[in-house]
């Protein structure tokens, strides 16, 4: 992986990781149609999260840090209410977070194999298609995200952890699953965000002896393509949100199924 490589792949990450078309899916099929290897990339691809990791972390930092306060303060007054919702919410991340941990604990290997199989990939940004709009007709709820319950915030983290699989969209599932469970769409949008922490601090733990072994001449490649992928991504996150309220999500379900389709056509044929 060269240089320009890295900026490319950096730009699809950071484009594509909140916009929910599926980030591993496109850089799959990146990889796969400009014949980038993929099996040496994926270490890079994962650390690529990072970027969009501090993105989410920059743009959400007073609900982080209201979140965390919460932990810490136990008011039995009006004021106190509003901290009894946020370590509710806190405790629903930690569920969903566990729900993930779970799926990637039974399927992660078989999902990592997905990475080599452009087929697949495309098969299910067609998939991601379906669901973002089937999401997009339901009507949206009322209830808050510290309202959700155990049960739901347990499906939306069994919804994170099928989207391990490159072509299924993280936040387009964690979303989708969120509103269908009757969360409040802008609520929805942010779950979805404070629920990818966790979940991208989780998946670059577990490689770290993969970073371990990178040759060090490849470390300024890493770096370019982190930055890259942290202020494209930090651009999109309110352009996102936006979408998610006015309830257009569907639009990108066409956008999934033509790359979806044309990508397999191709791939049959070359």
């Amino acid at each position: 992986m060269n240089f320009i490589e890295a900026i490319i792949l950096g730009l699809v990450q950071g484009l594509t990781e909140f916009i929910p078309v599926s980030s591993s899916g496109h850089l799959v099929l990146v990889q796969k149609l400009f014949g980038f290897g993929i099996e040496e990339n994926l270490s890079f691809e994962i650390f690529l999260h990072l970027g969009t990791l501090l993105a989410v972390v920059i743009y959400f930092y007073r609900p982080i840090w209201d979140l965390i306060r919460s932990l810490f303060i136990w008011r039995k007054d009006s004021i106190g209410e509003s901290h009894t919702k946020n370590r509710k919410i806190v405790l629903y991340l930690i569920i969903s977070t566990v729900a993930t941990g779970v799926i990637y604990l039974i399927f992660g290997d078989w999902f990592k194999a997905a990475y080599q199989m452009p087929r697949l990939v495309a098969s299910l940004l067609i998939v991601t298609g379906v669901i973002l709009y089937l999401s997009d007709m339901k009507k949206d709820a009322e209830t808050p995200q510290s309202n959700i319950g155990i049960v739901k915030s347990t499906l939306i983290g069994l919804a994170q952890g099928i989207a391990i699989l490159p072509g299924i969209s993280r936040s387009g599932s964690t979303i989708a699953a969120s509103v269908l469970c009757g969360m409040k769409r802008k609520d929805a949008a942010q779950f979805s965000f404070l629920l990818s922490i966790p979940a991208i601090l989780g998946a670059n733990l577990t490689s770290i002896k993969e970073f371990q072994a990178i040759d060090s001449a490849m470390w300024g490649n890493y770096i370019a393509g982190f930055i890259v992928s942290f202020v494209s991504g930090y651009l999109v996150i309110a352009f996102l949100i936006r979408l998610i309220q006015a309830g257009s999500l569907k639009y990108f379900s066409y956008y999934l199924w033509a790359v979806g389709v044309i990508t397999i056509a191709y791939l049959s044929f070359f």
